[in-house]
């Protein structure tokens, strides 16, 4: 995979003497800085370049996070959720696949890294604090990727050992990427796992333009078990297409060919959605794109979704192809409703979000 530079650096003054700044421009001498006291200015030129979500991925805005660090994962009650809390490190990623909701949800397309951390470890501590029985389980893979700026950043280096010594919390570094160097020495006593969103070879080539190839996220994947981490899987959007069934078996015989079961904690299921404003977005910056084009109906959140009876099918195939490697496997759906899930799993094993959520907090604690 080619590692992400950036063509300019934007340093909000409020940050520029932030640990994860000096990272970053340390490891990127030769790239132009400029510092600003506002940063929607540069914003602003930005959006009014031709395509200003390929502008904005070339430029890494340092700035802060002037709201909360941690919050809940943006779920519908009409769905099931699992209960996930986000930590909002950064916004933005530079893999470029076409189906990526944040080409319809955010407001700032540049590359953006919130460097206040001091602030963002005050508020982990004073949350934690709270409440010591619960367990949480927080991501840094909502609206970037875990590990696509990790080269840059440092960040797995400072968050992996203060988690380290948390006995309540499941961190989860969910990524496309094979940018793992980092990961690799750190101590991370039990507490973080890392997770790749995988699809179909086929999917991965024409979909995910930046993203490594399966094959390497595979062996990421099993380069981190080696050291000891508990690994995830994300089979997040399932795309339909003719062949689908025989591209995501071979994903699956080559994961299992290489990741030991006992070392995952749980793999998840999501099909294709999105909201109606991204089709156009598809449309335009990715031509070559197909996978709008099959028949979609509005979902109870709004979001187009294919027809239930497919989103069933390809439920119903995945599981039963996963389960042949492991039936003591966790698998779980992302963002379905009850119905769905009883029709995949045959049972009502999962009756709504908080009792997902337990499910997956006694998963994850498995050390």
């Amino acid at each position: 995979m080619v590692r992400y530079i950036p063509s300019k650096i934007i340093v909000d003054t409020k940050v520029r003497d932030s640990l994860l700044t000096h990272n970053i421009l340390n490891n990127l001498p030769g790239v132009p800085v400029e510092y600003v006291a506002d940063t929607s200015t540069a914003i602003d030129a930005i959006r009014g370049r031709k395509d200003p979500l390929y502008a904005g991925k070339k430029v890494l805005l340092l700035t802060e996070n002037r709201g909360r660090f941690l919050k809940p994962c943006p779920g519908t009650k009409e769905y099931i959720c699992c209960g996930y809390r986000i930590l909002n490190f950064a916004t933005n990623c530079n893999l470029e696949c076409s189906y990526c909701i944040l080409q319809s949800y955010l407001n700032n397309p540049a590359m953006v890294v919130y460097a206040n951390i001091e602030d963002m470890f005050a508020e982990l501590e004073d949350e934690l604090s709270q409440d010591s029985e619960s367990i949480y389980r927080i991501g840094t893979g909502e609206f970037t990727d875990s590990l696509a700026l990790d080269h840059l950043t440092g960040f797995a280096k400072l968050i992996l050992p203060y988690f380290a010594h948390k006995q309540n919390v499941i961190l989860e570094l969910k990524t496309k990427t094979d940018n793992i160097g980092n990961l690799i020495d750190l101590q991370h006593n039990g507490n973080t796992m890392v997770s790749w969103s995988l699809n179909t070879e086929e999917v991965a080539k024409r979909e995910e333009l930046f993203a490594p190839s399966i094959d390497d996220r595979i062996e990421a994947a099993f380069k981190c078990q080696n050291v000891g981490y508990r690994l995830g899987f994300h089979f997040d959007p399932l795309i339909y297409y003719p062949g689908w069934e025989e591209g995501y078996q071979r994903t699956l015989e080559r994961l299992f060919a290489r990741i030991d079961t006992r070392n995952v904690s749980w793999i998840s299921m999501g099909g294709l959605r999105f909201l109606p404003e991204l089709k156009p977005i598809i449309q335009k910056r990715f031509p070559q794109s197909k996978i709008i084009y099959e028949e979609f109906v509005p979902g109870m959140d709004g979001k187009m979704r294919y027809f239930k009876p497919i989103r069933i099918e390809m439920y119903s195939r995945m599981l039963e192809w996963i389960r042949d490697y492991d039936p003591k496997l966790c698998v779980y759906l992302c963002m379905e409703s009850r119905e769905v899930w009883k029709k995949v799993f045959k049972e009502d094993r999962v009756e709504n979000s908080e009792n997902l959520a337990k499910i997956l907090d006694d998963t994850g604690d498995k050390k």
